[in-house]
């Protein structure tokens, strides 16, 4: 009896030792985790140019206690709001790695960074959204910019990230700033790439903890008021 030639490719294909349509040569995807490679213990200097929009609101006391800040997720600019790579081989195009991802987009991974980093810093109480811890502070941050700069061998990494700090208390904005940096690709390829956006990450989070120190938060004072039948005292 003979067997149709379907079949056999059906039993083959079920078992594991067909491979339709994937060349044997092709490689494999690569997955990349996007991390904090220079978390700073304490402020540093700035290693971006910080573009300042609105300069930060000077207090004249000091709060009682530690503010409690809202950290929103970070959002990121269309094109780059994927898990994959991207790069330019020329200043107005923009590709995307086809064999590299990263683990966890962009904007879902720095948010989650810079929580960390603030955290450890100790200067807030972190918050995200959905918590039902009531906040005096809010910081929204969004990627702008996001790829390698593969215009020259070996390239470099560009980010640059848009922050604006709120008083939810006194509704109002205590600051504007972006920060603008690139950090030079160890490799021409998305390897190079990955390690290079890491430093950036870190390097970023530096400037931007150093500008959250210069904004100063003035909270609401509870004011007694004094009794005007007492000597010596005015109402």
């Amino acid at each position: 009896m003979k067997i149709p030639l379907f079949l056999i490719a059906l039993v083959l294909a079920l078992g594991g030792c067909t491979n339709f349509g994937l060349h044997p040569k092709t490689p494999g995807v690569v997955y990349y985790v996007l991390d904090d490679s220079e978390p700073g213990a304490t402020a540093t200097p700035a290693h971006s140019a910080a573009l300042e929009d609105s300069a930060p609101q000077q207090a004249e006391t000091r709060p009682e206690s530690v503010p409690t800040l809202l950290v929103l997720d970070t959002t990121t600019a269309g094109f780059y709001d994927t898990d994959q790579l991207v790069f330019s081989r020329s200043a107005d195009t923009r590709g995307q790695y086809q064999f590299a991802r990263w683990t966890e987009r962009p904007g879902k991974r720095f948010a989650d960074l810079l929580r960390a980093r603030l955290e450890r810093l100790g200067r807030y109480r972190i918050t995200s959204a959905g918590s039902y811890v009531r906040a005096d502070l809010m910081l929204d941050t969004r990627l702008a910019e996001f790829y390698h700069d593969a215009t020259s061998e070996p390239g470099q990494v560009r980010l640059q990230l848009r922050a604006e700090l709120i008083d939810l208390k006194q509704r109002s904005v205590l600051g504007r700033r972006t920060f603008e940096l690139s950090v030079p690709s160890k490799s021409y390829d998305a390897a190079g790439a990955a390690q290079a956006s890491s430093l950036a990450v870190g390097r970023v989070l530096d400037d931007l903890d150093a500008w959250l120190t210069t904004v100063k938060y003035a909270p609401r004072m509870r004011m007694q008021q004094a009794d005007p039948t007492t000597k010596g005292e005015t109402p």
